[in-house]
């Protein structure tokens, strides 16, 4: 299932880029394998897609899987996030925000944003510029939702039913993109194409995060409460015991 969500992710992060490359390069089959570049939407799209079509040809209960594996989502991104600002990528536009990035003369950004470098000292504070790090606020926005999954899956008294994890994620993810990337840059200084007044990226995380909404009010209302016994009837191997007479359940899994 992973081998199969890997190739998926390498896979979607370059094809969902293919209509916004098209839209800035015109129609052109014979370039389609040539166009496009790397999305982080899409890389989900894709290893999610490529990894429940596997989980549903071995077995394995789908949605109490992407539950888990929410949680490696997150992750990613902080990973991911972290590597964009390790090489100055995802830059957006000029700010006085106190988290700004200002960019040094002779500073070599990601080649993305060749054309937000100098060589010469313009602005009286010595820098060529200061701007939005698009790339810090995804961090951040994704360290607080890996706090929030965490307490809301592990609370008591909460009554979460399967999938509402994983769908919870992609409503609050599709929204943090879609705000965040209003910071982004235009195409013509290094930035993302545009589909009118959004960018690409933002039209396909507000569309996945409507849809995942949808999907968490229908599972509220019909879906499957999570327990020890709907775990075990989806294949878990659990053992319920008692750890002493004022202990509460403990759940251990066994080969």
């Amino acid at each position: 299932m992973l081998t199969w969500g890997l190739v998926g992710a390498i896979v979607g992060a370059r094809w969902l880029t293919i209509p916004a490359s098209f839209a800035d390069n015109g129609f052109d089959i014979t370039e389609f394998w040539s166009l496009g570049n790397f999305s982080i939407l899409g890389g989900f799209a894709g290893g999610i897609l490529a990894g429940t079509y596997r989980m549903k040809k071995v077995g394995l209960a789908v949605l109490p899987v992407l539950d888990i594996s929410t949680f490696g989502l997150v992750v990613g991104t902080i990973v991911g996030r972290i590597g964009d600002l390790a090489i100055v990528e995802h830059l957006g536009g000029p700010t006085d925000f106190f988290l700004g990035f200002g960019v040094k003369p002779g500073y070599d950004l990601a080649p993305m944003h060749n054309v937000l470098e100098c060589v010469s000292t313009p602005n009286a504070d010595g820098l060529c510029g200061v701007y939005h790090p698009t790339a810090l606020y995804d961090l951040i926005g994704a360290l607080v939702l890996f706090g929030a999954l965490y307490w809301a899956y592990n609370r008591s008294g909460w009554k979460l039913r399967y999938g509402q994890v994983f769908f919870g994620w992609i409503v609050w993810y599709g929204l943090q993109r879609f705000l965040v990337d209003f910071t982004r840059l235009s195409l013509d200084v290094g930035g993302d194409s545009t589909l009118g007044p959004l960018t690409w990226s933002q039209w396909s995380a507000l569309s996945a995060a409507v849809i995942a909404a949808v999907i968490v009010v229908r599972i509220g209302q019909r879906g499957e409460l999570v327990s020890v016994e709907a775990d075990a009837a989806r294949g878990a191997n659990l053992i319920v015991g008692q750890a002493g007479d004022d202990s509460e359940s403990t759940h251990e899994e066994v080969d």
